[in-house]
């Protein structure tokens, strides 16, 4: 009776892909076949030394630091993230941490990372929106590699303002000291992933990563969905 019901539902409204905005066939999640095989993918996983690695040397210590796929104006990416954002999609971030996570799993990036950590949403954001889009990443990442989520010991304590407009100076200004850490022994001789959905600047990331690095022994790398192309 339930799949009869469904398939009346899909018949009238039927699950539409999120970047071509064609009808998913039967199998599909969130995005056709055809704008998966599009996705621009950087495997920067495999690659030491790549761009993102060249955009946070020197700003902070780090192991590896990756994204899955490139971000455009009006590229496939953008239209997932946004969906993920701002239509109240939290399902579409855990099928890409999935997808990121079959990507990573295999990978000397991942091979020594104890635990994953969002990067937090302020209280009332996170209120408003309803989840914290890097947590629905993580869950999937978690659930394709089995490591796991610690989302309560790095703590975003101020509502800072949208970084959406800001120049980069504007943004580092914008994340400075507004995250900290509610037990510092949590973090100690491990190997952090610190997961978020989009890399422009950096700035976010890394004011995070300083506050996990206080933590004795303690180890970052970073990984994000997309990255500025």
């Amino acid at each position: 009776m339930r799949n009869i019901f469904r398939d009346f539902l899909n018949l009238f409204f039927p699950d539409l892909c999120v970047v071509c905005k064609e009808r998913l066939s039967e199998g599909e999640q969130h995005i056709c076949s055809n704008c998966l095989l599009l996705l621009p993918k950087t495997n920067f996983h495999l690659q030491p030394d790549n761009r993102l690695e060249g955009l946070f040397a020197g700003r902070v210590p780090f192991r590896h630091i990756a994204a899955f796929a490139y971000f455009v104006k009006g590229g496939s990416v953008q239209s997932i993230i946004h969906e993920l954002k701002y239509n109240h999609n939290p399902r579409i971030g855990n099928f890409m941490g999935e997808l990121c996570g079959e990507a990573l799993k295999d990978s000397p990036f991942i091979s020594t990372v104890d635990v994953l950590v969002p990067v937090p949403l302020h209280p009332k954001r996170e209120k408003g929106r309803g989840y914290n889009q890097s947590l629905e990443v993580c869950k999937g990442i978690s659930l394709a590699t089995g490591i796991p989520i610690d989302s309560e010991t790095l703590i975003r304590k101020i509502n800072n303002p949208s970084q959406t407009k800001n120049s980069r100076f504007d943004r580092w200004k914008n994340v400075e000291n507004i995250f900290s850490i509610t037990n510092e022994k949590a973090f100690e001789n491990k190997h952090i992933l610190l997961i978020d959905d989009v890399i422009t600047t950096g700035s976010t990331l890394e004011s995070c990563a300083k506050e996990i690095l206080k933590s004795e022994g303690s180890a970052i790398s970073i990984f994000a969905v997309g990255t500025a192309g």
